[in-house]
């Protein structure tokens, strides 16, 4: 799981991923990787597992990861190479989705790259950007199509029309994510790698004295989100940066002072989470508890496969206790005893929360 972390000079968006990779080093359950300067690895709160951890007392604890970029930064004619477009560019097609950090705060001591503070006409700035880019490459695609298409065969007219199609949706200011395609059709446009068909969550920045408040700026940016369909929530990155500096019981103390129930560098990793449609199942045992990431809508075998290809090749059932199940009991013994131990075959979709055995033969 990769996240792009983008936005305009001085949203605040190097002091948030400052926040995420310290965070990545303070976290004892999970091994913090610097992959490139630019990269930072967080783990995905989970509370089950700490309940988990208690039930078992693993010799280890590993909740499930998710990767965040900070992407080069942006001006206006990045589509076109200006600045460090291209690798701009080139960094957010390999990313799942995209968190747009928008500044949703005054300090005259900070200069607006724009002369004022306005986060819908920033979100708009990138937006456009990221649509001319794609202009571009579905141009050129439709081009390569209209020159093989000379032949007249029927794959190319189908072709032909359907890249024109998403050519117009762009032209008329669209992100291609909004644009209503078939399973089929939504699967060719992934394999396009096209910039607006990621999935994309916008990030008000605000400043430490408005936390707990809705300043009108962070307003307008979910009007905006939400004319999009995209997600949207609110962070102020400098307090996240001093936050993640705490050890955990000093960041405990520091959320309730604030009168906060959890950091807003946790919520934005579940809310990342969510938004790819991802879910985990746990696997519980007294060497390791564990969080394994998959995509909703999974069937064991796959999930299987997660751990191992063999789990995969050869298996034979699953044995699924809900996580609340488990808990409500104490034991998975006692859940035994009652016959709330499913055993489920190739065909089962995995739930968010399962607790699994997986039995193979190889």
């Amino acid at each position: 799981m990769k996240l792009g972390v983008v936005g305009l000079p001085n949203v605040g968006k190097s002091t948030l991923f400052n926040a995420i990779t310290q965070a990545g080093a303070q976290a004892a359950n999970y091994p913090f990787c610097t992959i490139e300067p630019n990269v930072g690895v967080v783990a995905v709160p989970d509370a089950r597992l700490d309940v988990l951890a208690n039930m078992y007392a693993p010799e280890k604890i590993t909740p499930t990861a998710i990767e965040f970029v900070d992407i080069a930064g942006l001006v206006r004619g990045a589509y076109k190479g200006e600045g460090l477009g291209n690798k701009f560019l080139s960094h957010i097609r390999e990313v799942d989705a995209i968190v747009h950090v928008v500044r949703c705060f005054e300090d005259d001591d900070i200069v607006h790259v724009d002369g004022s503070v306005n986060p819908v006409r920033d979100m708009e700035t990138i937006n456009i950007e990221l649509i001319f880019a794609d202009m571009d490459a579905v141009g050129r695609a439709v081009a390569r199509a209209q020159k093989s298409g000379k032949s007249g065969e029927k794959k190319y007219v189908s072709e032909i029309a359907f890249l024109q199609r998403i050519q117009a949706h762009l032209e008329a200011g669209h992100p291609v994510r909004s644009l209503e395609l078939t399973a089929e059709e939504r699967a060719e446009v992934k394999g396009m790698f096209l910039l607006t068909d990621k999935p994309v969550i916008y990030v008000a920045n605000i400043a430490e004295r408005e936390i707990g408040q809705e300043p009108p700026a962070v307003t307008h940016l979910y009007e905006e989100a939400a004319k999009q369909s995209a997600g949207a929530l609110t962070i102020c990155a400098k307090a996240e940066e001093e936050i993640a500096e705490l050890s955990n019981e000093e960041k405990k103390e520091f959320l309730a002072d604030m009168g906060i129930g959890e950091s807003g560098l946790d919520s934005l990793v579940r809310e990342c989470y969510s938004l790819l449609g991802l879910i985990s199942y746990l696997t519980a045992g007294p060497k390791e508890v564990r969080a394994w990431t998959i995509e909703r809508g999974t069937r064991a075998p796959q999930a299987a496969g997660k751990i191992h290809t063999d789990f995969e090749r050869g298996f034979i059932r699953a044995e699924v206790v809900p996580y609340d199940t488990l808990v409500s009991l104490g034991s998975m013994q006692a859940c035994k005893e009652k016959g709330l131990v499913r055993s489920e075959g190739k065909e089962y979709v995995m739930q968010d929360g399962d607790i699994v055995l997986f039995r193979f033969n190889v």
